[in-house]
């Protein structure tokens, strides 16, 4: 029978878990956890991630600061804020929510923020770390899926993971964090040749290109595990994964819902992440 894994589930564990942890820090040391989120312009997707981020926050007892930008903001600006946000001691994580717009330089922007409060992960210092396997923030989509296996009695050491998608959120960090679970990792993408017959190998399969319906039951192997990252809009305007969920279920052992699946878990652990961070920069260990 398949197992559905319910990454909403699993979410709120976790956050139950941070917001005793954060509590307890609370009481001994009388200091919160302190995230900052900056959105720039008005794209609706980016409005209703930045809101679910802030609503946590306030959930489990986080103090959390908003900055909402124009558009136009110009590049100098940006880069005031975040040296302010970096010299701030109540903000222990700093998050800029991409996309950015064109006229901004990505790379440059998220190189502003100091590694120590890089609770995104995707500073060139936190990659390198990650490389080394000495990463405690780790981007959090990849480290969300990784939680999602543990969490779920799922074996990651010795399997074959196949992974579609390299991008820098969550492809390539993914494949490092696997290795280091002791994984054998396959990374496939657009100009891969053979992609059904790579996938139809894995043991765990991860889908992160983008591309509603794009897996395929004849693409993944009887009882494989299978991990859906997509997040797309169907013709009839419906939320799909990259996975054909209907017709992949029955021939697997498990596999993420979308919504519900992974998109919980990122959240979940922006958080843990953003506690992490506190300790660090407060030298508290647990």
């Amino acid at each position: 029978m398949t197992e559905i894994i319910n990454g909403k589930e699993i979410s709120k564990k976790i956050l139950y878990e941070i917001k005793v942890e954060a509590e307890q820090l609370y009481e001994k040391y009388e200091f919160k956890a302190g995230l900052a989120v900056v959105l720039i312009g008005n794209d609706p997707a980016s409005q209703i991630y930045v809101k679910n981020k802030r609503a946590t926050c306030e959930k489990i007892g986080f103090y959390s600061e908003a900055y909402d930008l124009s558009e136009e903001v110009k590049e100098n600006e940006l880069i005031k804020l975040l040296d302010e946000l970096n010299a701030e001691p109540s903000i222990h994580g700093i998050l800029v929510q991409l996309p950015l717009p064109k006229h901004l330089d990505e790379r440059k922007i998220l190189e502003y923020i100091n590694p120590q409060k890089d609770v995104d992960g995707f500073h060139p210092s936190t990659q390198a770390k990650l490389f080394l396997g000495t990463a405690k923030l780790e981007p959090c989509t990849p480290k969300g899926i990784i939680e999602l296996l543990k969490r779920s009695n799922i074996q990651i050491e010795g399997k074959h993971c196949v992974i579609l998608g390299r991008s820098n959120i969550v492809g390539k960090p993914l494949a490092l964090m696997l290795l280091k679970e002791n994984a054998t990792v396959t990374i496939c993408h657009s100009k891969t040749e053979n992609i059904a017959e790579i996938a139809r190998t894995a043991d765990i399969l991860i889908s992160a290109i983008g591309k509603a319906n794009f897996v395929t039951a004849d693409m993944v192997k009887e009882n494989a595990v299978v991990i859906d990252v997509g997040m797309n809009r169907s013709l009839d305007n419906k939320l799909v994964g990259d996975v054909d969920y209907q017709n992949v279920f029955p021939k697997v052992r498990a596999i993420t819902p979308v919504p519900g699946g992974v998109g919980p878990m990122t959240i979940a652990m922006l958080m843990k992440n953003t506690l992490e961070a506190a300790k660090l920069i407060k030298k508290i260990k647990t």
